[in-house]
């Protein structure tokens, strides 16, 4: 069984803030797949679903971004879910805004939630899509990625978010190594 997880933070406030791009791509799939519905349990929202006869839950963590290991760990102990069979989808601050990338294994590269989810899962061996939404040096880096994105940059996650489905369809039936090889490079910059 895999697992695809989306990083954010609960609440209205956090409604298409930068840090909640994993929340905005699984919210939009299971809108695609018609599901209303999610279950609470250990902290986080979840639904079973299956593709091309796999079994597979989307999971979004209600601890806030921190503490997103705690959450995905419990869900991996109690459905018995391999860290390489988890799919984190996260903001990145090094990629600019549209630029996404797909990584098999690495460090946190200074995201919290990467950082806790390395720490709960005890690995780095976890599949990561991460999506660009660039830096700004004038603003400090927690009111940045917490900002909400400009308009332009909204329409443009938009499109990233309809892209996502296929993404994490091909990652639910297929080798990781052959979905990185088919999306690492696509772009969706402004320009």
């Amino acid at each position: 069984m895999k697992m695809i997880v989306g990083l954010g933070n609960p609440g209205e406030e956090y409604v298409n803030t930068r840090h909640n791009v994993g929340f905005m791509v699984v919210d939009d799939y299971l809108k695609k797949m018609n599901i209303k519905k999610l279950t609470k349990k250990f902290d986080g929202l979840y639904t079973k679903c299956t593709f091309h006869n796999e079994n597979f839950i989307i999971l979004k963590p209600l601890s806030y971004m921190n503490l997103s290991g705690t959450v995905v760990k419990k869900f991996a102990d109690y459905f018995k879910i391999n860290s390489e069979d988890i799919l984190i989808i996260h903001d990145d601050l090094d990629l600019p805004v549209g630029k996404i990338k797909l990584k098999l294994k690495g460090s946190s590269g200074g995201h919290n939630g990467i950082k806790n989810i390395i720490d709960c899962l005890n690995t780095e061996l976890f599949p990561r899509f991460k999506i660009g939404i660039s830096k700004n040096s004038v603003i400090s880096t927690k009111d940045y990625v917490l900002g909400k994105f400009q308009d332009r940059e909204l329409l443009v996650m938009k499109k990233i978010c309809s892209f996502s489905s296929d993404i994490i369809n091909d990652f639910i039936s297929n080798d990781f190594e052959k979905v990185m090889s088919k999306y690492n490079g696509a772009n969706y910059e402004i320009k």
